[in-house]
């Protein structure tokens, strides 16, 4: 009983005869679209048209000078954390300058710029 072969198991020799492949594979670079003469892959015209940037001025870009739009774009490229150093900058001043006010402030104070206008 031990030496009997069941016959449910398929005869792997068969099997890899069925897997062979007698095709030839050319190592050629081949032409992916022969029809096309003038070099150009079909599709990619559309593409370009499609993702070019507009010509025509955007609503919210009406007061922006080129200096502006080129900061939103340097701005845009960022990463994450580049954008993050950004922003502490932008807290960092705005700090400053309420400081630089509140010193102002209170130097006009003392001189007695900020006098009341009495009726």
């Amino acid at each position: 009983m031990a030496n009997e072969t069941t016959t449910d198991e398929p005869d792997l020799t068969c099997v890899e005869d069925n897997l062979m492949s007698l095709e030839k594979l050319d190592r050629a670079s081949p032409d992916l679209w022969p029809e096309q003469t003038n070099d150009e892959v079909p599709g990619v015209n559309e593409f370009v048209a499609q993702n070019s940037p507009q010509t025509e001025p955007l609503p919210w870009a009406a007061g922006l000078t080129a200096d502006d739009i080129n900061q939103l774009h340097q701005l845009g490229n960022l990463s994450m954390t580049g954008l993050i150093t950004e922003v502490k900058k932008l807290h960092d001043l705005a700090y400053q300058l309420g400081l630089e006010e509140a010193k102002e402030m209170t130097r006009g104070k003392y001189l007695n710029i900020f006098r009341q206008k009495y009726k």
